[in-house]
């Protein structure tokens, strides 16, 4: 499973991926991209994901802007550590985010639920 994260704190990125390989060490992690520029201009020039992990707020604005600027093909699960940007990832038709600090039993089941159903689409 190939990973994309958008974070743009260092820290955050480190104990995430951290996170996601003491999971699944067999996870690939595509990218990290700290902006909506510099996600924007991956997405573009590069096969997507099987899995964004996306922050909301970053270095220059809210990554909602994303989705205007580029079609996601992939799942996208929002990571914030406000729980009232959780709503407006509703409103985009996405359904899901974890809250901060991210917690390792909630990464996992959405690992393993996107690990399935990427499974299941490759068959």
């Amino acid at each position: 499973m190939r990973i994309l994260i958008v974070e743009d704190e260092e820290l955050a990125v480190k104990k995430l991926t951290r996170m996601l390989l003491s999971i699944d060490p067999g996870l690939e992690i595509a990218a990290v991209t700290d902006s909506i520029v510099s996600t924007t201009g991956w997405l573009k020039n590069n096969e997507h994901p099987d899995l964004i992990l996306m922050d909301i707020e970053l270095s220059d604005g809210q990554s909602f802007e994303i989705f205007r600027r580029v079609e996601i093909k992939c799942p996208v699960v929002f990571t914030t550590s406000y729980d009232e940007t959780a709503v407006k990832s509703f409103n985009l038709g996405e359904k899901e985010y974890l809250l901060k600090p991210i917690q390792k039993d909630e990464l996992a089941f959405f690992l393993k639920k996107y690990s399935s159903s990427t499974q299941v689409s490759d068959t």
